[in-house]
């Protein structure tokens, strides 16, 4: 075929609604497009300087080693998995989700000998289940959970766990793909020694960058090595000689996503991380609020619940893919399934970054009681965005009180 077959693109403008990737603010989307410079240019470099003080706010830590890995979240998991795990170590894992699995997948990969603690889908790790496995073992290379678990949207908490690995002079690796920028997290206060995370969620960026961060302990730790890492690509002691004062080339660093990644991070410093997390967790309180009212179950244990996602179970009757395709052709708007034996049984519901918006949650719950209807599932009409208006008008009193 030649040229001109070919179609120019023109894809159309959708509401992300779903587990990632959100929408993206304009001012981000004009900074990554700005022209590319070469990999070793003097502003580019100054730019990787302040990206890494950003991401150091964001993170809530002064870890030396903080920069966004070339590649999506998962490429963030194998480096801190693949630079932290040699053979014969033991790591314990956390396993409540989708993505606890995934972890646990890649720390066998890197030879280790892979202890798993496992929770209900929809529930917390417990804390006494980790200490448990760290006491049965002994010596302990690393613990690692997921914060944010993707495919149940539960929040895990992670001071005393931190607590707990510290007491047993094992690292402590969190996955903070989906709360990093929308939930609370404090990386040194917490005492996590490595934590990685995505942009194209509540960061507010397209995807094709992972954060990660690395405590002097940790960093330690991989320089200690007794042999080389896996991956050339993920090695954080040669990606170091370039992020760091050498500026080695490693590899032709994705620069206008680099610029992308520089404007989210002020945008969500501007707005001041308190007040940004706290937008979540009000857009996410009104989204379940309407949900309920609807007479939908939520998934996750009501103390455990992510601001960021939502996991929404399927009513009896209603077919799951089905409504997520009249969502999308009727109104634009994207939501997610289930993963793993979640699949077909929840919807997946994102509320990050850009997306999370007062005007998308009503919306999105008008659109919902729209599209059941016409599958058969009554609710009392306008239940759901009634139920989402009070939310926001306790909000709205409370802050001037």
């Amino acid at each position: 075929m030649s040229a001109p077959e070919f179609r120019e693109l023109d894809p159309p403008n959708r509401l992300l609604m779903g587990p990632g990737p959100a929408n993206v603010h304009p001012r981000v989307l004009r900074a990554m497009s700005l022209p590319p410079i070469g990999y070793l240019d003097p502003e580019l470099l100054k730019i990787l300087d302040e990206v890494m003080e950003l991401l150091r706010q964001v993170f809530r830590t002064k870890n030396y080693l903080t920069f966004p890995i070339s590649g999506t979240g998962t490429a963030g998991m194998e480096a801190a998995l693949y630079n932290l795990l040699e053979p014969g170590d033991v790591a314990v894992v956390g396993i409540n989700g989708y993505f606890g699995g995934r972890m646990a997948e890649m720390a066998s990969r890197c030879g280790a000998r892979v202890v798993t603690v496992e929770a209900e889908w929809g529930k917390a790790i417990e804390p006494g289940d980790i200490a448990s496995a760290l006491n049965k073992e002994g010596k302990v290379k690393l613990v690692s959970v997921v914060h944010a678990e993707t495919s149940t949207g539960v929040l895990q908490p992670l001071e005393e766990i931190g607590r707990l690995a510290r007491a047993h002079e094992a690292l402590f690796l969190v996955d903070a793909v989906t709360s990093l920028g929308g939930s609370q997290l404090s990386v040194d206060e917490w005492g996590v020694d490595v934590c990685y995370s995505g942009v194209q969620k509540c960061v507010g960026c397209p995807p094709g960058l992972s954060p990660i961060t690395l405590s002097q302990r940790a960093w330690e730790a991989v320089r200690a090595r007794g042999s080389k890492v896996q991956s050339w690509y993920l090695d954080l002691t040669l990606l170091e000689k370039y992020w760091g004062k050498e500026r080695i080339y490693h590899h032709t660093v994705p620069m206008n996503m680099i610029y992308a990644l520089h404007e989210a991070l002020r945008m969500a410093l501007e707005e001041g991380l308190e007040a940004r997390i706290a937008r979540h967790h009000r857009n996410a309180s009104a989204l379940r609020a309407g949900l309920e009212a609807m007479g939908l179950g939520l998934f996750a244990s009501p103390e455990v619940r992510a601001d960021p996602l939502t996991s929404v179970l399927v009513p009896d009757g209603v077919e799951e893919l089905a409504v997520r395709r009249r969502l999308l052709e009727d109104f634009g708007i994207e939501i997610g399934g289930g993963l793993g034996h979640l699949r077909g049984r929840v919807w997946r519901i994102g509320l990050m970054g850009e997306t999370s918006r007062e005007s998308n949650v009503l919306l999105f719950l008008s659109a919902l009681e729209r599209v059941l209807a016409k599958g058969g599932y009554k609710t009392s009409p306008g239940a759901g965005v009634l139920a989402a208006q009070r939310v926001y008008a306790s909000s709205e009193n409370s802050s001037r009180n």
